[in-house]
């Protein structure tokens, strides 16, 4: 009896089931990627640490968050359902960036009103600070503008400084 049929068909049955495991284990095409649970979790702060996003926090809430994303990710929600829930749950301190709505919203809107103030106060240092260079160079044009010293005057001038030397 010959084994060689019997033993490709064993080999063939081998491989068939090894990447039915392994597609079994990924959870098909619809079952979120750690990339996925993570683009939701960036979004999110951890509940412990502060100031800690989700996605990089390894605390043991974190990871259960985490879990708990992609559980609701795998049920077909999205990424701002998934949001949404938490902060339902835990308020809007576990947002990473806050919702630009009502009182959140001078957290926007105040650094564009400082920096457009600084821009102005400085362009107007600038401005006066040109206009004392210019006063500066004021005295010297009037010097030359200045009308001239009567003769007799300068008569005297010369006559004295050649004593002098």
């Amino acid at each position: 009896m010959d084994r060689k049929p019997l033993l490709v068909a064993a080999w063939l049955l081998a491989a068939v089931l090894i990447v039915a495991a392994a597609s079994a284990q990924e959870g098909g095409e619809d079952y979120p990627t750690d990339d996925d649970v993570n683009r939701v979790a960036k979004n999110l702060y951890c509940p412990v640490c502060p100031n800690t996003p989700l996605d990089v926090c390894e605390t043991k809430a974190c990871e259960d968050w985490r879990a708990q994303i992609r559980d609701q990710l795998a049920a077909g929600w999205t990424e701002e359902r998934v949001i949404a829930y938490f902060v339902e749950q835990y308020g809007e301190r576990v947002l990473a960036e806050p919702r630009r709505k009502g009182f959140t919203s001078l957290v926007w809107i105040l650094p564009l009103i400082a920096i457009s103030l600084g821009l102005t106060g400085l362009g107007r240092v600038m401005r006066d600070w040109r206009r004392t260079r210019r006063s500066d160079k004021a005295p010297d044009e009037t010097l030359k503008s200045s009308p001239a010293l009567p003769p007799d005057v300068l008569d005297r001038i010369e006559r004295e400084l050649k004593e002098i030397s």
